[in-house]
């Protein structure tokens, strides 16, 4: 049996099993089975190694996709540049680490830019955000990063204090890459000056469970554009599952 699994805490709101769960179904592969692993401490990795000795891959997501690359052997050329993982190969006890977030963003994100999106707000700092900004860079928008307290060391960032009106009018493109929203806190929203979304803007949360988060909605209700992350989970699992069977 060849095992795959995930590894993030908290996990309760992922559709990830299930969706490789259906892969394996449709394509008839008896011999593949996908896992759940909970880790909220990064260093019970190698235990988990240990006690699983079938591991041929592993999706990682919050809030372990900087801290476990520590423990891989080689990264792949764009996760280096990127600075995050979320998918590990394993062939022979070694791990490669790579990063399927950035085409699964771009993949996503795609059918919905148009001439008004030449400015981003990125709500978050952590792994993703950083897939997110990468992909961003690349399409040649500005970007601009929201913190909850200032860093130093962050050039283009806001923290949350400081949006403003102007600030939120003139980025058109509005990406939470928080888990602000998600199941199971599905009442809390980045707090911003929401009547300053126009129908120009394009909202985008990566989280998909719910569907729509608040954030979502308040972007909704002035009139913009909405997308959540179901379809770049999609097109990073199968990246991942693309790596994992080369």
């Amino acid at each position: 049996m060849k095992q795959l699994g995930l590894i993030g805490y908290p996990l309760s709101h992922s559709f990830s099993k299930k969706y490789f769960d259906e892969k394996f179904q449709k394509l008839g592969l008896t011999n593949f089975s996908f896992s759940v692993f909970s880790m909220e401490n990064v260093n019970q990795f190698p235990v988990l190694l240990n006690e699983h000795k079938n591991l041929i891959g592993l999706s990682v997501t919050i809030p372990h996709k900087e801290t476990i690359i520590n423990f891989l052997d080689e990264l792949d050329e764009v996760a280096k540049e990127i600075g995050a993982v979320n998918c590990i190969k394993i062939t022979n006890g070694k791990l490669k680490g790579y990063n399927t977030d950035a085409l699964g963003f771009k993949q996503s994100l795609r059918p919905f830019l148009d001439v008004n999106h030449t400015k981003a707000l990125i709500f978050g700092t952590g792994g993703a955000s950083k897939a997110v900004a990468y992909v961003l860079k690349k399409l040649n928008i500005d970007v601009w990063f929201v913190t909850r307290e200032k860093k130093e060391n962050l050039e283009n960032s806001f923290t949350y204090e400081e949006l403003n009106e102007d600030i939120v009018a003139a980025c058109k493109l509005l990406v939470n890459t928080t888990p602000v929203g998600m199941y199971p806190n599905e009442h809390e929203f980045p707090v911003l000056p929401y009547n300053a979304i126009t129908p120009q803007h394009l909202a985008y949360d990566l989280t998909y469970n719910p569907t729509e988060t608040l954030f979502l909605q308040k972007a909704k209700a002035q009139g913009a554009l909405i997308s959540n992350g179901y379809n770049m989970l999609c097109f990073q699992a199968d990246e991942a599952w693309r790596i994992w069977n080369e």
